[in-house]
């Protein structure tokens, strides 16, 4: 379902604070679906987009392709260079996007390159009448984040960085004094794609980012499972669920059932909720 664009309000950063805040009074983290845009067709991900948004997730995460994905493993890699195939570039993305009126925060992740291939006035410009609440850039150092960082906060958009768990502390620092919304917390060293094991020091590291940054934590990569979920609660704000559900998609597995069984898990994790098969 979708709804006006002023129901997420005028103030695009805020809308990612507002959420998580809204998720922590309820006890809950958000739940935060992957997809790639212009995959499998531009017409399918947009209603793949309002499945997501129907069966339960708080934030989604919209992947921008790219032609060389180096923070992608193998199934999202595929999926974006069918949607590249298809079109599907940035503006013709955020074309496709302008019409609709989701309910919940869009977030854009892309590479350095489709980006600067804009003027960056115009990129954020775009970007807010597309309904994107913020950026994810994987190749984009915290270190060399400072210009990003007060571009995005000027434009009112949300900049959210990526710690990985080789980030000593003063690192995690610095990403959290430039980063705004959320930190990304990279589960494990690699690529994405499902797991059917999260690293057992995740925990640890989870909280690491969390006392060092200073803002909400949404974890990612290899999470492909409901009992995974669970693990987390009370570690992490918000999972990030991304090369299962492109999986599910290319599959043609029930996308909206796969949600509902993910949210089931953040709302009830003491249930038998069952198990999403890692992709």
């Amino acid at each position: 379902m979708m709804q006006p664009a002023d129901s997420l309000g005028d103030r695009p950063a805020a809308a990612l604070s507002e959420t998580f805040a809204a998720l922590r009074a309820r006890g809950e983290m958000a739940l935060m679906p992957f997809l790639t845009a212009g995959y499998p067709t531009r017409p399918a991900f947009l209603e793949h987009l309002r499945t997501v948004i129907d069966a339960g997730a708080d934030l989604i995460e919209i992947g921008i392709p790219f032609c060389d994905p180096i923070a992608d493993g193998p199934t999202i890699q595929h999926s974006s260079q069918v949607a590249l195939e298809n079109g599907a570039r940035l503006r013709d993305i955020l074309d496709d996007l302008a019409p609709l009126e989701p309910r919940v925060p869009l977030i854009a992740m892309s590479y350095l390159n489709p980006l600067i291939a804009m003027p960056r006035e115009r990129l954020f410009e775009r970007l807010r009448a597309a309904h994107v609440r913020g950026l994810i850039i994987p190749d984009l150092p915290a270190d060399e984040a400072t210009e990003w960082s007060a571009a995005t906060r000027e434009a009112g958009l949300c900049l959210a960085l990526l710690a990985a768990p080789t980030s000593p502390d003063e690192r995690l620092r610095l990403i959290g004094r430039a980063a705004a919304g959320f930190v990304y917390a990279v589960s494990l060293a690699g690529t994405t794609g499902a797991r059917s094991e999260l690293p057992p020091e995740l925990p640890a590291f989870l909280r690491r980012v969390r006392a060092a940054a200073g803002l909400p934590v949404a974890v990612g990569f290899g999470i492909s499972r409901a009992e995974q979920i669970r693990s987390l609660r009370g570690l992490a704000d918000g999972v990030v669920v991304g090369s299962r559900l492109v999986e599910a998609i290319r599959r043609g597995e029930d996308v909206a059932a796969l949600i509902a069984e993910l949210k089931h898990a953040i709302r009830a994790p003491r249930e038998g909720a069952g198990s999403a098969r890692g992709g």
